[in-house]
């Protein structure tokens, strides 16, 4: 049994060490807003907050998170200003890379609470979006840090 602590609860996953993170949360807790994308650490449909800092779910195996705390976007408040800047932007088309974008999204915001759009840029370019809403994940990321109506490009 490996022990992991998930939205700030405790789990127990009866799973192999290399199984990686995505499918413990998917699989065996059920936890299926974190979404299988490549697989292979390309496209970020799998990213997770391991300790805070965005990860790709898809390429951590759960035997190595250890004592480190995971969120995923059920553990992320349906009033966080990243949720609801997405809604106010309509951000999602699709919708399938989102949960993924979103969890980027607060992890930049949490390192840069007032980035530029080159930060916005790099800090969102591991995940991809096949819809190509990219202005409106700009867009969305600036009205979060309290930027909507400064001016900027979308």
């Amino acid at each position: 049994m490996i022990p992991l602590t998930i939205n700030g609860k405790r789990h127990q996953a009866d799973v192999s060490p290399d199984v990686p993170l995505l499918w413990v949360l998917r699989d065996h807790l059920h936890l299926t807003g974190t979404k299988f994308g490549c697989g292979e650490g390309l496209c970020g449909a799998c990213t997770v907050h391991i300790d805070g800092k965005a990860e790709f779910s898809c390429q951590v195996a759960v035997g190595d998170v250890g004592e480190r705390k995971i969120t995923t976007i059920e553990g992320i408040a349906e009033d966080h200003p990243v949720k609801q800047a997405w809604i106010a932007e309509e951000v999602s088309q699709c919708g399938y890379c989102q949960p993924g974008q979103i969890m980027r999204a607060a992890a930049l915001l949490a390192e840069h609470p007032d980035p530029g759009d080159a930060e916005i840029d790099a800090g969102m370019d591991p995940n991809l979006c096949r819809c190509g809403t990219y202005p409106r994940i700009r867009k969305a990321i600036r009205r979060a840090a309290g930027k909507a109506g400064r001016g900027g490009a979308a």
